[in-house]
């Protein structure tokens, strides 16, 4: 059996055929990974194909009409509810997303913003200056930078704190960060409709947790009426940190992935010489 140059040709166009599906498989998946309300449809998804597939097998007529029903017209009323949510999916996999993050820092600019952030924190707080400073990561925040003040400058604690500076006409908006510098000021975030958040916690608090159920950001809160400190990451609102909270925090989470992938390869390293010596 001799093999042909348009049968290589076909092989190849099943490959590159297979691969592309792949690729957006991943990237949609990556997505939905850091979003929260889409992690949540994925998983409802799920769970109506299971239960369809269930009522099918089990001859559920009435459970399968429902469910025939709902796939029938839950696409459309998902695109028509969540259609800010897919927007930004689309526009994230047309930008940054396919280029990988705009800066990975090195250990020196980590220790650097760390530092910085947490003497502007300190004195925020000691105050009762009211503050959100966000962070960007893998997931764009082109769309709040093109709407807030643009600033480009080298982040510094005395910087920080002049933005929310109450005479500063930016204080009330929030602060986003590029790397190892800050980028804007003033910038607006939608606020979290979540039953979790506490109902004395303001607005500061409701843009954080908003902000990071769509995005992967790094949200930090600086309460002005209690001084306290809090992040918010995934969805979640971590409330009433210390400052030594807040920098462990900040290291670990500002890792590359390589980084942390090492640093867990040595964990079970250790843990495996342990086992031996025992």
């Amino acid at each position: 059996m001799y093999i042909t140059l348009s049968d290589v040709i076909i092989l190849l166009k099943k490959i590159v055929d297979i691969s592309l599906v792949w690729l957006i498989f991943y990237f949609i998946l990556k997505n939905i990974r850091n979003n929260v309300k889409l992690s949540l449809i994925f998983k409802g998804l799920v769970l109506i194909i299971f239960l369809k597939v269930v009522s099918d097998r089990l001859g559920f007529i009435t459970v399968g009409y429902l469910l025939d029903y709902i796939i029938q017209w839950g696409p459309v009323a998902l695109i028509i509810i969540f259609q800010p949510e897919i927007r930004t999916i689309l526009e994230q996999l047309g930008r940054n997303q396919l280029l990988g993050r705009h800066k990975t820092l090195t250990v020196d600019e980590r220790e650097h913003l760390v530092y910085e952030m947490i003497n502007a924190i300190d004195y925020l707080r000691k105050e009762r200056i009211g503050a959100l400073i966000v962070i960007e990561r893998d997931v764009s925040l082109g769309d709040y930078i093109d709407k807030a003040k643009k600033i480009y400058a080298d982040l510094s604690s005395d910087l920080l704190i002049a933005i929310f500076y109450e005479g500063n006409p930016l204080h009330d908006g929030g602060v986003i960060i590029q790397g190892d510098r800050i980028t804007c000021a003033g910038a607006v975030f939608p606020t979290s409709s979540s039953p979790k958040i506490n109902r004395r916690l303001g607005t500061r608090h409701r843009a954080a947790v908003g902000l990071s159920e769509e995005t992967d950001a790094i949200c930090i809160v600086v309460s002005e009426e209690t001084g306290r400190v809090s992040i918010a990451l995934k969805g979640e609102l971590l409330y009433n940190l210390t400052l030594d909270d807040v920098r462990m925090m900040l290291i670990d989470e500002l890792k590359p992935k390589q980084d942390i992938e090492y640093d867990e390869d040595e964990d079970i390293n250790e843990e495996e010489i342990y086992e031996e010596d025992r």
